[in-house]
């Protein structure tokens, strides 16, 4: 492949947090790895324009996957391994709970199917997200059949972790490098960095897919997108963030999504996780009765919500995802574009607190042509950059040049002023921008 100048600039100026797109997809297929763990890999051995460099990189990368990355279907010989050797180091999600009866915290290991793993408390303080939804990582793993618990055996420990989430500053970084890019290339970039090819796309297109990334960057922000099959909805709430989580309606109940009154007062998703995503809205059984859509609405308005007598908060967006087959102009001509979801969430105040609508049926199909094969930001390093720009706020930005008409209510106006900031720190995230850039 040959670099572009764009391909030239962000290798000398982001060298090691950037990497070659199209070396994911084999990868991920051949091994069914998430894509941040592939990429925290691929970053690190594989981020350079070297076609030699990549090579081995690629060798590395493959290695390692195929001796330490953990699949369920070889938990048993990967836990024999542990107990022969007495150490071993494995790729997978660390979960820890705090276990209030036995003063104690243990560790689980999601795909090596291994609960009560002991684990020091230094860990937990120093990665917190280990309590919380849990953390990918690169783990050495040992073997100790002397650790005796309340009369049972735990022999498992886990001796060291490296997260494969990088734990560190990108916004600072970023915002200094911004400036030698155009509003253009910084777009592509995105674009790229996302997996798509923006020269295959028009403007419109690219800002679509800025979009779907303002949850991301805007606490409480609440997106809907439908349209039809295979245009990469959920794909970017699955796969370019470790800090979102992608549910299925049908498996989401409101002690889930918001808080366990009966589990102790366990934590919700909404608690959590920074992007909360609905995949396929028809399915939203659970959430359908009154209780639970007036719960939802309120979360939606105010980022709050009350379980018996009690307020809590929670900063994260929601997204709700939906196919939609119809012909639009023809479904407008008799209906709405709310119709996927069900008939007990077809209600004016529920779909007056979206703050956008992506449609859909504007987005082509995902196809080999419109991904890139060109260098764009490590997803791990992108998501980071993501969460660390939640921290900021663009809201008023808006007002500093322009005012709003009197068909615009306040929902709508919040709806604006955050759909603009949210765009502002995806494409001005040093706080650079022209009167000519928020009217756009």
């Amino acid at each position: 492949m040959e670099l572009d100048e764009l391909d030239k600039k962000v290798v000398s100026l982001f060298p090691g947090k950037v990497v070659r797109k199209d070396l994911l997809g084999p990868l991920r297929k051949h091994l069914n790895v998430p894509a941040y763990v592939v990429e925290y890999l691929l970053g690190k051995y594989c981020s350079s324009a070297d076609p030699e460099v990549i090579a081995e990189g690629i060798k590395e990368v493959k290695r390692i996957l195929t001796e330490n990355y953990v699949h369920p279907d070889q938990a048993e010989v990967l836990k024999s391994k542990v107990k022969e050797l007495g150490r071993y180091r494995v790729i997978d999600k660390v979960k820890v709970k705090l276990y209030e009866a036995e003063d104690k915290y243990w560790a689980g290991l999601v795909n090596l199917q291994l609960n009560y793993v002991n684990i020091s408390e230094d860990l937990i303080r120093r990665y917190e997200r280990l309590l919380g939804g849990g953390l990918w990582g690169i783990i050495d793993l040992c073997y100790n059949p002397n650790i005796i618990h309340k009369g049972v055996i735990r022999p498992f420990v886990i001796e060291q972790f490296r997260p494969v989430q990088l734990e560190i500053t990108a916004l600072e970084d970023v915002k200094e490098k911004r400036s030698q890019f155009t509003k253009d290339e910084w777009i592509d970039f995105l674009i790229r960095s996302i997996g798509l090819e923006p020269s295959k796309l028009d403007y419109r297109l690219k800002m679509l897919n800025l979009c779907r990334l303002i949850p991301f960057v805007e606490n409480n922000y609440n997106l809907v997108e439908l349209g039809p099959r295979g245009t990469g909805k959920s794909y970017v709430y699955r796969e370019l963030s470790p800090y979102s989580i992608l549910v299925s309606g049908g498996e989401t109940t409101v002690a889930g999504l918001f808080i366990d009154m009966r589990g102790r007062g366990r934590m919700g998703l909404v608690m959590l996780w920074d992007v909360v995503a609905f995949d396929e809205v028809a399915g939203l059984r659970r959430l359908k009765d009154a209780q639970a859509v007036q719960i939802l609405k309120d979360y939606m308005e105010t980022g709050g919500f009350a379980r018996i007598r009690e307020e809590f908060k929670g900063t994260a967006s929601l997204v709700f995802i939906g196919n939609i087959d119809y012909d639009i102009p023809e479904l407008l001509s008799i209906a709405h574009l709310f119709v996927p979801f069900p008939p007990e969430m077809q209600d004016a105040a529920f779909f007056d607190r979206f703050h956008a609508y992506i449609p859909g049926w504007e987005i082509p199909r995902m196809r080999s042509e419109i991904l890139t094969n060109h260098y764009g930001f490590v997803v791990d390093y992108f998501a980071w950059i993501l969460r660390e720009l939640r921290r900021l706020t663009f809201a008023t930005a808006i007002d500093d040049y322009f005012e709003f008409g009197k068909a615009l209510d306040q929902r709508d106006r919040d709806a604006v002023r955050k759909t603009v900031s949210g765009l502002i720190k995806l494409i001005h995230p040093d706080g650079n921008y022209t009167k000519e850039d928020v009217e756009d």
